[in-house]
């Protein structure tokens, strides 16, 4: 988590929500790294965690990833999808996210019996630092924007 966490905390130099994610090998050797960067990119897809298992999968040279993946939010519907399909062995997340958390907030794919892969799942690994990150960044947004004229957000 101490990667994750410090992919998180580089967003905020591009403006990116503070979200990091490391994909790691049962061995413990870091397959692959991402941090947020839909602003930085302009790429709706630029999730950390899906940053990360792609650099996993071209570090591996294939798409079943396996190992772990390591992020600081719980992962959306998208970035849960693309690590059951990477077939991950283990999503482990930091902070919960009850507005579009896919791990068991708002909805649970990880777990969800249907699917033909179900990773094992561990949340609230350092929890409370990933989700001081995310309080700080949106502080600093939520200032910025009471600063503009109409309160609205640059």
């Amino acid at each position: 988590m101490d990667l994750a966490l410090a992919e998180a905390a580089a967003c905020t130099v591009s403006g990116d929500v503070p979200v990091g994610a490391v994909v790691v090998a049962a061995d413990g050797t870091v397959l692959g790294r991402g941090r947020n960067a839909r602003e930085l990119t302009g790429d709706p897809t630029a999730h950390a965690e899906v940053l990360a298992l792609r650099s996993a999968s071209a570090a591996l040279g294939r798409w079943r990833i396996g190992g772990t993946l390591v992020v600081t939010l719980e992962p959306c519907a998208m970035c849960a999808g693309a690590a059951a399909l990477a077939r991950v062995e283990r999503v482990v997340y930091a902070a919960p996210d009850p507005k579009a958390g896919a791990a068991g907030s708002v909805h649970d794919l990880l777990r969800d019996r249907r699917s033909n892969h179900r990773p094992e799942v561990v949340s609230g690994v350092r929890g409370a630092e990933a989700s001081e990150l995310l309080r700080t960044f949106f502080a600093g947004r939520r200032e910025g924007a009471a600063r503009l004229p109409g309160g609205g957000v640059a």
